[in-house]
């Protein structure tokens, strides 16, 4: 994996904190998977490294669009939204379209320390994904996210050109470790938030050998 094999992988696991919450608004009820990191940089470079065209690439895909509020953005072999607000260097809002499906992001930037901390809220209608959350559970989009975080904190540290997922690393030990943990990360949270143990560990079992490759995919 190169440059990602002098990341501690438990120790990146034990940096974010992970969340979810039941909101109800506007007439429906959401789902609100939460996960943060603070990493060794200020404000404004964490800020730029998360919405800059020319760093994105480096760490998690290339994105291309009218990168601004109202604009619409792609990101390469993923979804696709429209930004509903920007408010730079700290927060922005914007659907994500994937699949038919409309759920919605957003992306806060704080000081923490002498550093900055990311955190983002995917947020999905809870009618429309319930079933598909009791099979897989939050870990289905969760383990994505812990792998975009980490592909952000080995840039941030080392670098990498690439993100983490591009060149079969989930199929070496490390990345084997890292997805089974942050699967099983995803799915504490969930039972800290009220899903009964049995379910939630039946979900993160089959999410874990979904990324891994060894069973089928979330159809």
């Amino acid at each position: 994996m190169g440059e990602h094999t002098s990341l501690d992988v438990d120790r990146q696991v034990g940096a974010v904190t992970r969340g979810l919450e039941t909101r109800d608004g506007e007439g429906r009820r959401t789902l609100v998977s939460v996960i943060s990191q603070r990493y060794d940089t200020g404000v404004a470079d964490l800020w730029e490294a998360c919405t800059s065209t020319e760093r994105l690439p480096r760490w998690f895909a290339p994105v291309s669009g009218d990168l601004r509020a109202g604009g619409t953005y792609q990101v390469e072999g993923n979804a696709s939204g429209t930004i509903e607000s920007c408010s730079p260097p700290r927060s922005f809002q914007a659907t994500w379209e994937y699949g038919g499906d409309v759920s919605w992001i957003a992306v806060r930037v704080d000081p923490d320390g002498d550093g900055a901390r990311l955190t983002l809220e995917h947020t999905a209608d809870a009618e429309k994904v319930e079933a598909f959350w009791e099979r897989f559970g939050p870990g289905a989009t969760g383990v994505g996210w812990d792998l975009a975080f980490l592909g952000l904190a080995t840039y941030l540290s080392v670098g990498t050109d690439a993100p983490v997922e591009a060149d079969g690393w989930e199929t070496t030990e490390q990345g084997r470790r890292f997805i089974t943990a942050s699967s099983a990360a995803w799915a504490e949270a969930g039972i800290v938030s009220g899903t009964p143990r049995a379910q939630a560990e039946a979900a993160r079992d089959r999410t874990t050998a979904f990324f891994l490759g060894e069973g089928p995919g979330a159809e």
